[in-house]
């Protein structure tokens, strides 16, 4: 398994300080997104799974599983989390109920070939460095059945930005189009911007396929 300074970092105190900072309910992540956005998270995730089958799901980088406390409330089924931080998985175990929370690696992760119809991110790519994306991006195609989903921090351009005073632990960037050069079974179904009401910064969301 890789072993890489982000992954140092998130593993640490700061990375348990985070999860504890960051917890929400349902109806809190709604609330969160409206007053970051000017949209609610289930709205979000309603406009990317409409006409889609999808039997099971896997969030990557799941931290206490807010998102998937969120999508059990809107009716999926079938749901599990991988999360780095022991501290968060812990925690996302007391928070959930009928939800699979597994400890593990976005560069390793401990599922069979094609085993879920959805895999997805939130906010988890962004903390991948560049040069170990390539890793992460290929073993969340490996897992995927079909789909591919992300909410990342958007720039046409990757770059790094500070991270509360820390370098090397935050990047923006077209993380579909990375998934789309990477991988040439990838198709692009659906893409769209959220830009922050706060500032000036664009989280994007999208959604590819893989086509057989």
């Amino acid at each position: 398994m890789k072993d890489t300074p982000q992954q140092q970092f998130w593993t640490s105190q700061f990375g348990a300080d985070y999860t504890e900072r960051n917890i929400y309910s349902p109806d809190e992540l709604d609330v969160f997104y409206r007053k970051t956005f000017g949209v609610t998270a289930t709205a979000m995730i309603e406009d990317f799974s409409r006409d889609l089958n999808i039997n099971n799901v896997l969030e990557v980088g799941c931290n206490v599983g807010n998102q998937l406390r969120l999508l059990q409330k809107l009716g999926f089924q079938n749901l599990t989390g991988v999360e780095i931080q022991p501290y968060a998985v812990e925690r996302a175990k007391q928070l959930t109920h009928d939800i699979d929370i597994v400890e593990g690696s976005a560069f390793e992760l401990p599922f069979p070939d094609d085993f879920f119809d959805l895999v997805f991110t939130a906010g988890v790519l962004i903390h991948v460095a560049p040069a170990d994306l390539p890793t992460a991006m290929t073993e969340i195609h490996r897992v995927s059945r079909r789909y591919i989903r992300g909410l990342e921090y958007w720039s046409g351009t990757h770059q790094e930005i500070e991270y509360r005073g820390n370098k090397n632990r935050l990047w923006k960037g077209d993380f579909a189009d990375m998934y789309s050069r990477l991988f040439f079974d990838l198709k692009l179904l659906k893409r769209k911007k959220f830009k922050y009401l706060e500032n000036e910064n664009i989280d994007e969301m999208f959604l590819l396929e893989k086509v057989k």
